[in-house]
């Protein structure tokens, strides 16, 4: 279910996956003071599974979520379930401005999958991005010091683990639309995680339950936006514009938790984020075959 190529509605959708996600981060900091990872991803998918049904039923009902391709969708999520309860728990063991500049190395692993599985091109742009990419999070994680932080190498397996959701989201696009992509992800992550839940089971606060509601708005909606962003363009065009997300979530950091970024930090994500400016270079058309 493809759309017309379009990187302006693209990068509008990736406009509104921004804020949410930016209020989220801000959010999981907050829950997971007091809360379970586990408890907080599953009271985010009823949250979101309860605020879908109304956009399923204008949509037809039943048959605008109807699946052939369920497997892909239960691999989908289940890689997305587990990148998520690490970004969430990451949060709690660094700061949310590296978290995100950890997890932008996510454009690196999605344009190597995307490349190898979905046969786009992988142009000398895209392969400066991946370069750059790589020095950046070895300056932020730097291993060659001894004192690799647990919560980066949380961080940065998460986002390996959005990398491969995404790959298959992409693939997904082809004949899925983003609401029955949506659906999916809600209902298969809302039954993985039903059981750890009830054993770790605290009755959130009423300051709490705002948070999780603002968790399952922002959750829910921001992955809408991702799939119809996917629908406009290439994984591989798509992911980078999500740069800003990096120095706005380290200013909130700063404003709201007094986080500071030492420079090694900073210059990583730089190199980060200029990568994935060079990712978004037009690629050179393709020579035609002479007849």
């Amino acid at each position: 279910m493809s759309a017309t190529p379009s990187k302006t509605m693209a990068a509008l959708w990736m406009a509104g996956w921004l804020s949410l996600m930016l209020v989220m981060a801000v959010a999981g900091r907050e829950t997971t003071r007091e809360l379970s990872v586990f408890q907080i991803m599953e009271v985010r998918s009823l949250i979101g599974f309860t605020l879908l049904l109304p956009l399923i039923y204008r949509a037809g009902g039943a048959k605008a979520v109807a699946t052939k391709r369920l497997p892909q969708h239960l691999v989908r999520n289940g890689v997305h379930y587990f990148a998520q309860l690490g970004w969430f728990h990451a949060l709690t063991l660094i700061g949310i401005g590296q978290v995100v500049a950890i997890e932008f190395t996510m454009p690196i692993w999605t344009a190597l999958l995307a490349a190898t599985f979905l046969s786009e091109r992988m142009t000398s742009w895209k392969i400066g991005a991946i370069v750059l990419g790589i020095v950046g999070v070895v300056m932020i994680v730097r291993p060659a010091t001894g004192e690799v932080d647990p919560g980066q190498l949380i961080a940065l397996g998460a986002a390996i683990g959005f990398s491969i959701s995404m790959a298959l989201a992409k693939s997904l696009t082809r004949t899925e639309s983003a609401l029955s992509i949506l659906f999916w992800m809600i209902v298969v992550q809302m039954v993985m995680g039903l059981p750890p839940t009830l054993y770790v089971w605290t009755w959130p606060s009423v300051t709490l339950w705002g948070w999780l509601f603002v968790i399952g708005v922002c959750g829910t909606f921001s992955h809408y936006c991702l799939a119809s962003a996917l629908r406009y363009a290439d994984a591989t065009i798509v992911v980078p514009m999500d740069f800003l997300r990096v120095p706005l979530t380290a200013t909130a950091g700063w404003l709201l938790y007094s986080e500071r970024l030492d420079s090694l930090t900073v210059l990583g994500a730089a190199l980060i984020l200029f990568g994935n400016l060079l990712n978004l270079k037009p690629a050179a058309p393709v020579p035609a075959r002479a007849q």
